[in-house]
């Protein structure tokens, strides 16, 4: 696969010269807040959004409402607690979402945001005229053909050249008849979220049957449900007596909210790798006690791992015990938490088998296919298999670590730099995506 161009900054990921002890606040979920961001929009009312993420994926999701009509205010409140070191947005920050008539034409910008690319595509259906879908180079190779056939079936009129991805134009005829449609969900369990979102909008609601063999991030969809309910949809779920891989949601306005993003505990990881691969404590402050985000998971598998944690008054406290040991674990449901524990894997002392994973071929980059060949390079023993990765652990050196454009691999280029040295990031910058200022939350942690 072709790297990212070698001119690009290269990175020094530090080295941890001892354990680590320290708190982090790691920002506002970006799922949450792109969500959130949608459904208010679609509201008969204004709302808030609390402690929102500002990253690249998220400031484009609001642009792009933006360009459909929506107001989108930021504000900072002065009466909120002071923010920790290294918050990138206070926690006084809010936006408040004004619902408007959506109209066209339009042009959205996706970058390379799955949850816009395929969010909005419904939402366009709803404006008054034409709205235009294009992105960064490597968003045109992800797929959208479920979300484009889908709405296809429910009545709408898209102009993607028989591609099935972008660039492609929705001819927003201000509204959509709905109804019952069936679509394969299984290379993106966004899909369906992004039927779901936007179906009490539609005349009749929608009923998304799934017909594939599998269906990744199942926590993704169940966030999406409980963010339906918390506005006021009606949604019939399998987990609340419904058919198997089926969901239906009745018409009916949106409630305004008042909602405070939860921390993006996916984007806690590297914190918790660190205290695990350092044998060091790392606290993550406002992890929620229930929650729908896949990075919950890290409790379990990082703990399965050599680590313990606890869940207290300061938040959730992650220590390493010194040992770090091999998983064979399936990731179907939590595919995005794989560049981090491969990362994790390749510093063990057995090995590892990370399974049910092969929808991450269709990621911001073929995560399986990057992380075998970045780690193998730093002297790793990674194969690929049908559905994942094996991981052989062997002494690593250092190296260039290239990320595809793909925050999640630069994360994951970070977590070994902690034990290897001298391992280069190559566009350390685009942890933009959805963790700014990664670089400096990660040197404060270090205390560097």
């Amino acid at each position: 696969m072709t790297a990212t161009p070698a001119h690009t900054a290269l990175w020094p990921a530090p080295h941890a010269r001892g354990a680590v002890d320290a708190t982090v606040h790691v920002p506002g979920s970006k799922s949450v807040t792109n969500r959130a961001l949608v459904l208010a929009s679609l509201a008969s009312e204004p709302g808030w959004l609390r402690r929102p993420l500002r990253s690249r994926d998220t400031l484009l999701m609001a642009g792009a409402l933006r360009a459909l009509g929506v107001g989108i205010e930021e504000t900072v409140s002065s009466s909120s607690s002071p923010a920790g070191a290294g918050t990138p947005t206070g926690p006084g920050e809010a936006w408040r979402v004004i619902p408007s008539t959506l109209h066209g034409p339009a042009t959205v910008d996706v970058g390379n945001a799955g949850t816009v690319m395929r969010f909005l595509p419904p939402v366009a259906t709803l404006a008054d005229g034409p709205v235009r879908f294009d992105g960064d180079p490597r968003a045109y190779e992800r797929p959208l053909h479920g979300v484009i056939d889908a709405l296809r079936a429910l009545g709408a009129r898209i102009d993607d050249e028989g591609r099935g991805a972008l660039p492609l134009t929705v001819h927003g005829g201000g509204g959509l008849d709905g109804g019952p449609v069936e679509i394969d969900a299984s290379s993106s369990s966004q899909f369906v979220s992004a039927l779901l979102l936007s179906a009490p909008r539609f005349n009749q609601g929608v009923e998304v049957r799934h017909t594939g063999s599998s269906l990744p991030s199942m926590p993704h969809i169940r966030m999406t449900v409980d963010m339906l309910r918390a506005v006021g949809a009606q949604v019939d779920t399998p987990e609340s007596g419904g058919e198997p891989n089926v969901w239906r949601v009745t018409p009916g306005a949106l409630l305004g909210r008042d909602l405070t993003i939860e921390p993006d505990l996916s984007n806690a990881q590297p914190f918790l790798a660190a205290a695990l691969v350092t044998a060091g404590t790392v606290v993550i402050p406002d992890w929620p006690e229930r929650t729908t985000q896949p990075g919950d998971r890290l409790r379990e598998i990082f703990t399965e791992m050599g680590g313990s944690c606890e869940l207290t008054e300061r938040g959730l406290e992650f220590t390493g015990s010194g040992a770090v040991h091999g998983i064979d674990v399936d990731l179907g449901e939590v595919g995005e938490l794989t560049p981090g524990i491969a990362a994790v894997a390749a510093l063990a002392d057995s090995p590892s088998t990370l399974r049910g994973v092969a929808h991450l071929r269709l990621h911001e980059t073929d995560r399986l296919a990057a992380l075998t060949k970045e780690i193998n390079e730093l002297g790793g023993d990674v194969t690929e298999t049908a559905d994942g990765l094996h991981i052989r652990p062997r002494r690593l050196h250092g190296g260039i670590f290239h990320t595809y454009d793909d925050h999640r691999m630069a994360t994951a280029g970070a977590i070994l730099g902690l034990a290897v040295d001298d391992v280069q990031i190559e566009n350390v910058a685009t942890t933009a995506k959805t963790l700014p200022d990664f670089p400096e939350l990660w040197a404060g942690m270090l205390g560097n």
